[in-house]
This record gives structure tokens, C-alpha cells and sequence, in this order.
């Protein structure tokens, strides 16, 4: 088989809505490694939320940050920021409507007062329901929590990226005041809860990202496997030449992509990687 270039989403896809990575999709991404084709992350997710026990796997380049930040080998090919007047109107208007939220830099997660303690509460609310996850929201949530900065500045020009709680506030006012500025989706994250969502910047989006890849590798579209779950995986899918959903996916990208394989607790990504003969 010639060589394939595959892209994965992070937050429900290569890992579950808890944040664990199965170990069938540890071993997917290796195989297809060793048998030759080129895997990258391509995540809403920044650097800095890229923990080693993810990166360890080991990739051949990461798109992040919603394709706002992309990098092949050890090199960065594209890098932008939001503009800072726009971080301004945003802290604002979050801060006025008390909405918790973080900025994301390839540097660190800059938090709002009040959001790692939200966090917390999420965590203790999920074990104290639903005993069972006790684990995954210790290994998968926890160590986010942990790593969100407070009591800094919030008037940054290193932002790619914005991720809002839950809160009292509908998605679709918040959606509405940022239209012109951002692309605003609902959270990839779950347990975020209702009216969370993402902030990224207006006109880039996972496709372009894997656009550039393409180019600076000079590979053919029609090599291209993409795999994701969310809203900001629907450029990417429809832009592969095999985008497929998880089975968790949401129902748009469900009814667009070229194929559904299972959540990844299911395995879905090691089926297919096997379906697809990448292993």
C-alpha cells in the first residue's frame, strides 16, 4: 500500500470523553507508523494541552490550536495569534456574564478566577455520580485542571485558541456576540457542560491546516484518512479523501462522512486502521 497520511482529533476521538487513551489506539497509531504512513494529531487542543502521555505515542506533526498552529517533524510551518483587542473584548464580556473560561498558548493555559474551581466541582460532582469514572477523572481531567495557570494576565497576543464553561448564558448569545471575530462551536469537551464552547480564529480551520501539510510535504489529497468527532472536524472530513466519524460523533458528521467506525472505547480507531489495511 502506498503511503498514507492519516490525521486524528484528540477530545473524543483518539481519546474518550474522560480523556483516557484506549490502548487498542496506542497500538493503531505504532503499527501504522512502522508499516510506513505518516500520522498526525489535529486537535482543537494547543501544545500545552498536549500531555507527554499523548505526544509519547509518538506523531510525524501536530495541527493544533483548531489549525491555527501547525507542526511537521520539529518544525513549525504556521503559527497565528488573536488579535489583542479581540482577547480584550472577550475577557470583558466573560468576566461581565461570569462565564469561567481559559486562553490557550503553545505556553500554558491562562484560566479565569473561577475556573479551576469549576473544574473541581465538575470532577468531584462526576466521581460522587458516577463512582465508577472515579479513575478516568483522575488521570484524564485532573491533570488539566492542574495545569490551568490563574492569577495572570489575561491581555495576551500569544492566544490561538478560547474554551468556555457552562453557564447560565445559552451557547447561541455567546455564539452571536463573537460571530464576526471567531468560529464559536460547542465544546468537544462533555462534561464542560451545557453552554460550554470554543472560541478560534475566524477563517482557519482544520482543513487549510491540512492544506499546508500537504503542501510543505508535497503529498496528494487522495492519500488522506481523517478521523474526528466534533464540529471543528467537519472541514476536515469533508476535505480527506476518507473522513470518518467515531461512533460518537456528532449527528452532522455522522450524515457527511465517507464512514462511522465505533466510539474509541470500542476500539473504533484500531477496526479501522484494520478495515482501511493501514495495519
Amino acid at each position: 500500500m502506498s503511503q498514507k497520511i492519516i490525521f486524528l482529533d484528540v477530545d473524543g476521538t483518539l481519546v474518550n470523553d474522560s480523556g483516557i487513551i484506549p490502548e487498542s489506539a496506542y497500538n493503531a497509531i505504532k503499527l501504522a507508523r512502522k508499516n510506513g504512513h505518516l500520522v498526525f494529531l489535529c486537535t482543537g487542543r494547543s501544545k500545552a494541552e498536549l500531555f507527554d502521555h499523548i505526544l509519547e505515542i509518538g506523531f510525524d506533526g501536530i495541527v493544533g490550536a483548531a489549525g491555527c498552529y501547525i507542526e511537521v517533524g520539529n518544525r513549525v510551518i504556521f503559527h497565528q495569534f488573536v488579535e489583542r483587542q479581540a482577547i480584550e473584548r472577550l475577557v470583558n464580556f466573560f468576566n461581565k456574564h461570569e462565564i469561567d473560561f481559559y486562553l490557550e498558548s503553545n505556553g500554558g493555559l491562562f484560566a479565569s478566577r473561577g475556573c479551576k474551581a469549576h473544574i473541581e466541582k465538575i470532577i468531584n460532582q462526576t466521581i460522587e455520580q458516577r463512582p465508577e469514572l472515579s479513575k478516568e477523572m483522575e488521570e484524564g481531567l485532573r491533570p488539566f485542571q492542574k495545569l490551568l495557570i490563574d492569577k495572570e494576565n489575561l491581555i495576551r497576543e500569544d492566544i490561538s485558541k478560547i474554551s468556555f464553561l457552562g453557564s447560565s448564558v445559552p451557547f447561541e448569545i455567546i455564539r452571536e456576540e463573537f460571530i464576526n471575530e471567531f468560529e464559536v462551536i460547542p465544546s468537544t469537551v462533555p462534561v464542560f457542560g451545557e453552554n460550554s464552547g470554543e472560541l478560534s480564529i475566524k477563517g482557519i480551520n482544520k482543513a487549510l491546516a491540512i492544506e499546508k501539510v500537504l503542501e510543505y510535504l508535497h503529498k496528494n489529497r487522495n492519500d488522506t484518512f481523517a478521523y474526528g468527532d466534533g464540529l471543528n472536524d467537519l472541514e476536515m472530513l469533508e476535505f480527506a479523501e476518507n473522513g470518518i466519524a467515531m461512533g460518537n460523533a456528532k449527528a452532522e458528521l455522522k450524515q457527511m462522512a465517507n464512514d462511522i467506525t465505533l466510539t474509541p472505547d470500542q476500539n473504533g480507531l484500531y477496526l479501522s486502521f484494520q478495515k482501511y489495511q493501514l495495519i
